[in-house]
């Protein structure tokens, strides 16, 4: 596990943050983290910038933490990266933020190929633009055969929006015979989700001081552990996400019963 530390360049990781992450990796680590990044906006505003200036400091944030993260030996990192109310902001930020993923992938892609990262999408491609779209799709294809960290983004997706459907699909299924309703189980029900073959997050991260779940992943999160911060997205460091690491495995996870 910690020739992970080898994988990216020495230069990105200090002595005190090695030193750190190895006392982190001696307890277990979560399978399944999934982060809302909020404060791209807020940031720039405090610093009188556009928006914009925030959603691309926070896609440098994006590589940082996705680099820890396969260290660290996270087999699934999460990241809400266009809600489908995002829809409602204005238009030249809508139109920048569906140029981040084509920037990203373009930048980082060979990267990622590089150290076994596999990226995937879950959300609604239809409405998506077709750059977006064609940007995703590629990362995708070069990445499929990687057995390191999933990177899955949440990219035009919403939760209540992912149940609706899964259910129409279930209905269907058993007016067609393919499935029993006396059979409909929680698990089978899970295989109809966009998270299908993915582990529930253990750990769900928020940024920004917002204390919400923004339609975000409300059936897989049912006993996930939480974390909020105050800090903004574009300010989110590795430290912080051991910090929310550390939190995560001195809690006690009951899963409703009692130890």
């Amino acid at each position: 596990m910690f020739n992970k530390f080898n994988i990216w360049k020495k230069a990105d990781i200090s002595s005190n943050l090695r030193d750190r992450m190895t006392e982190v990796m001696k307890q277990p680590i979560p399978s399944h983290i999934a982060i809302i990044m909020d404060g791209n906006g807020r940031w720039a505003k405090k610093r009188a910038l556009p928006r914009i200036a925030g959603h691309h400091e926070g896609m440098k944030v994006v590589r940082k933490i996705t680099k820890i993260a396969n260290q660290l030996d996270v087999k699934v990192l999460t990241l809400y990266a266009f809600s489908t109310e995002n829809w409602k902001r204005p238009k030249t930020e809508v139109e920048y933020l569906m140029k981040l993923p084509e920037e990203f992938l373009g930048t980082f892609l060979p990267e990622l190929i590089e150290e076994n990262v596999k990226v995937q999408m879950m959300g609604y491609k239809e409405g998506l633009p077709a750059h977006t779209t064609s940007a995703v799709d590629k990362a995708i294809r070069e990445t499929k055969d990687n057995t390191g960290l999933i990177l899955n983004f949440a990219l035009n997706y919403g939760s209540r929006a992912e149940i609706i459907e899964a259910v129409k699909s279930v209905l269907n299924d058993c007016k067609s015979g393919i499935l029993n309703g006396n059979e409909i189980t929680e698990e089978v029900f899970a295989e109809y989700l966009m998270t299908k073959g993915l582990p529930d997050p253990d750990l769900l991260i928020r940024t920004s001081g917002e204390i919400r779940l923004s339609n975000f992943m409300l059936w897989q999160l049912a006993y996930t552990e939480f974390w909020f911060t105050d800090v903004l997205w574009p300010d989110f460091t590795e430290n912080h996400l051991l910090e929310a690491i550390e939190v995560f495995q001195n809690r006690q996870r009951r899963f409703g019963g009692v130890q």
